[in-house]
């Protein structure tokens, strides 16, 4: 057994202030592109006619091979021509890792340079040759992969030149290929004084162009002491930028405000796991009334603020694997509940329990509540009325009616209440009706916190608590922020304009209005709000009824139920249309060459066919796919296509293409495609960017259909609520929440000091060894022991465990090197 290694890169792109205006109106549509090692990862929603845009956009990668940099590319997007670059945000893998909680601070954009963008790596073999009457230093350049395009048709002319002191050497030029193959040797011939400067021997590649200066496309910088040190030095460098003096732009290009984190984890075999969660299992299963502690009690006292969401939403995806989550939110729940006095504070801080019920909605309900709401939601986009009733936000040139020319104020007013009583009265309608599409986990969840807060408050003015207690979460924290942000929630792919979003955001007012059961009708500074308290105040009733109907189901059922939608061969992880390119029959023009089908992925297979009603389909088997890989543009003159290599039973790939109609869908397809596919084991390590076309591949420009793919293969994936559960990421995650707040426990629990180093539990429990050296506690967990004692016992065990494999990792490491 041996260590994993598990990256995860998570980024939110907050908001954007003091952006350029790039159109004649003085305004600009800014959208942004993610790159990660200039492989585009995301692309925000256009914000139209917006300096100071707001996205709230928020991605997580898996990224097991690791990164060099991610970077934000700010642009100005026009329906006709190319969209114009605003300026971009760099940040180096060090940068990010350097700090420990994340950046989290506006970073203001600079010029994008073409010779900073640079990408791809060079294959080099360098020798030192050295006699009696003459030294010279030998390169060979081999190849160069996934170089940047400089020329308009997508590709470059790239040559490398050889460069030590005063000598230089070229190799020859490759025509339209990003990926060329030189596999020629330069030599420079060396005076006997050179042999002993300290210089660097330089390597660079460059866009050949027959009109105009050459454009830069990277270089590789070597000391040439490391020619002393290793006479014969062979590998593939990654290319790197000029480094110009870049202009400071003093903030006039604007700036984003980013929240950026990195989080490398080792993660140990299964096995070593196993004590931890025992531990939290047995805290929501057989919670003691003796004893107000538990693994899960003591390790909220050691959430911090900053990292309390995630550990929920970590903890929600341990219980939800376990088959326990109703169990665990309950434990929280109640508790809440007891420490309560006061019911007008229930579930008002930001506490584990409140944060645990949001991820566990967000975790169970979203394909719910696209079903409840995205009919209302897309008829409020699509109608785009003009609606307000703030008097001093009504703009009466706003809203004409023909000939009869301009509305007065309060015909604007009385229109716009008209409409949203209209939108809310359907919101409202559409949510009361929905009991039977609620998933059972949810409804027995709302049933337990029912009844736990109708025990705690029994007094004859407390009868609306029980009810409130619910419609916090389901209505405030859940329906409400999806109509305020339908975009933040996957019911839009663009974020609303200033006129909907108006709307939106009074029709998510009226809401929580409802969700508040109109406690609070009246009391607050918006009283123009007030011509929509009737109809809030007549949908109080709904609500009630509706709750009631929520909460009368059976607990046992959910026993009986998935609690969470994983990858089985049953359940489609991901399904909708695509462009299939048609390799069948004559050649066509790119453009007409791509079919539209409707696709369904399953953990077993992806199946297409011309509708999704369609009898006749066809099946590839997931178990035969070896990569999922972007295309590049120029191999049909078309955006947003994928490959699909698969391996038949004669080991012979057979490649399908596949087109998106944007980058999000397209990494959305093959992050869920890798994700079934990551335990194959025909994976291949390389792949061909391009298409064989006219007896050659386009990318690299060999002739043979079979020859070995020209860039590896990439594994980046999109974090997701529909990812497979992986229980040993997450409990690390929980145990790195522990071992931070380690001091403090034993402080408390145990009497020790701070700066103590040993544990009355290390002194308790003498560990017993795996089959592999390694320890464990599992065993000898005694039952008189304190939860503090018994869950320090595990952390130590677990904190020993990985400096035993770390230790072993860094010995293999240094035999490698020996040898």
């Amino acid at each position: 057994m041996k260590m994993t290694k598990n990256t995860s890169l998570y980024f939110r792109i907050v908001e954007g202030r003091n952006l350029p205006a790039k159109d004649v109106t003085g305004a600009s549509d800014p959208y942004c592109i993610v790159k990660v090692d200039n492989e585009v990862v995301a692309r925000t929603a256009t914000v139209w006619k917006n300096l100071n845009p707001f996205w709230g956009e928020e991605y997580t990668l898996h990224l097991p091979m690791g990164f060099h940099s991610l970077s934000f590319h700010v642009m100005d997007e026009d329906t006709i021509g190319h969209d114009d670059v605003i300026g971009k945000i760099t940040l180096a893998k060090d940068a990010i890792g350097s700090q420990a909680k994340g950046l989290d601070s506006w970073v203001n954009l600079t010029r994008v340079d073409p010779d900073e963008e640079v990408q791809g790596e060079i294959h080099l073999c360098l020798e030192l040759l050295k006699d009696a009457e003459k030294a010279s230093v030998r390169c060979k350049v081999i190849e160069a992969r996934d170089l940047a395009p400089r020329d308009i048709s997508g590709t470059s002319d790239p040559f490398a030149r050889f460069i030590f002191n005063n000598h230089s050497a070229e190799t020859s030029i490759i025509k339209k290929t990003r990926f060329p193959h030189w596999d020629e040797t330069l030599e420079l011939d060396l005076d006997p004084e050179e042999l002993h400067e300290d210089g660097t021997i330089t390597v660079e590649v460059w866009d050949w162009d027959m009109v105009g200066k050459n454009d830069f496309l990277g270089k590789v910088e070597i000391p040439f002491d490391c020619l002393h040190k290793t006479p014969h030095l062979e590998s593939c460098f990654r290319l790197q930028p000029l480094r110009n003096k870049e202009a400071d732009a003093s903030g006039k290009l604007g700036a984003l405000r980013l929240k950026v984190r990195l989080i490398e984890d080792h993660i140990l075999p299964s096995v070593y796991y196993q004590p931890l969660i025992h531990l939290l299992v047995e805290s929501v299963v057989s919670p003691t009334e003796a004893e107000n502690s538990s693994a899960l009690t003591l390790l909220e006292e050691v959430t911090t603020v900053e990292s309390r969401q995630d550990v929920a939403m970590t903890l929600v995806k341990i219980y939800l694997g376990q088959g326990l989550v109703v169990p665990f939110l309950d434990y929280l729940n109640t508790r809440e509940v007891q420490h309560t006095t006061d019911p007008n504070t229930l579930f008002r801080s930001n506490s584990l329990a409140s944060k645990a019920m949001e991820q566990f909605m967000k975790a169970v309900g979203m394909p719910y509540l696209h079903e409840v709401l995205k009919p209302i939601i897309n008829r409020i986009f699509d109608e785009k009325k003009y609606i307000e009733l703030d008097p001093c936000k009504i703009n009466l040139n706003r809203r004409r009616i023909s000939f009869k020319g301009a509305m007065s104020e309060e015909e604007v007013r009385d229109s716009s209440v008209e409409m949203l009583q209209d939108y809310l009265s359907s919101i409202t309608e559409s949510i009361t009706g929905s009991v039977a599409q609620c998933p059972p986990v949810m409804r027995v969840t709302f049933k337990q916190l029912h009844k736990r807060v109708e025990e705690q408050f029994t007094e004859p003015e407390n009868e609306d608590v029980k009810y409130l207690a619910i419609s916090g979460f389901f209505f405030l924290r859940f329906f409400a922020p999806a109509i305020l942000t339908p975009k933040l929630f996957q019911l839009r792919e663009q974020h609303a304009d200033t006129r909907t979003s108006r709307t939106l955001l009074l029709l998510a007012k009226a809401l929580q209005s409802v969700g508040n059961l109109g406690l609070q009708l009246g009391q607050g500074k918006e009283q123009w709000m007030e011509p929509l308290h009737p109809i809030i105040r007549l949908s109080v009733a709904k609500v009630k009824d509706f709750l009631d109907k929520l909460i009368d189901i059976d607990h046992d059922i959910v026993s009986e139920l998935p609690q969470r939608a994983v990858f089985t061969s049953s359940v489609t992880v991901k399904e909708g249309y695509l462009h299939k390119f048609k390799t069948e029959g004559p050649q066509l023009l790119s453009r007409f060459a791509f079919k539209k089908r409707y696709f369904w992925l399953t953990s077993e297979t992806l199946t297409y066919a011309k509708t999704p009603d369609w009898q006749v389909r066809s099946s590839i088997p997931i178990q035969c796919v070896c990569a999922v890989e972007r295309v590049d543009e120029n191999a049909f003159q078309q955006q947003n296509v994928m490959q699909l290599i698969t391996q038949n039973n004669d080991r012979q790939l057979h490649i399908i293409y596949i087109q998106c109609k944007n980058v999000n869908e397209l990494n959305q397809w093959m992050s869920a495609i890798r994700k079934v596919s990551i335990y194959n084991e025909c994976m291949l390590p390389s792949f061909h960017p391009g298409t064989h076309r006219s007896g050659k591949w386009t990318c690299c420009l060999q002739a043979d259909r079979t020859v070995t793919g020209c860039s590896r293969t990439h594994s980046v994936t999109l974090g997701d609520w529909s990812d497979p559960l992986d229980p040993d990421v997450e409990t690390q995650t929980i145990f790195k929440q522990l071992i931070q707040g380690r001091d403090k426990l034993r402080k408390k629990y145990l009497g020790v000091p701070e700066s103590s180093q040993t544990s009355n539990a290390q002194q308790v429990i003498s560990p017993n060894s795996h089959q592999d050296g390694a320890k464990s506690t599992v065993n000898l967990i005694k039952p008189g022991m304190s939860a503090a004692a018994r869950l320090l016992a595990v952390i130590e065990d677990l904190e020993r465990a990985h400096a035993t494999f770390q230790r072993r990792e860094n010995e293999n490491d240094a035999s490698v090197i020996t040898n």
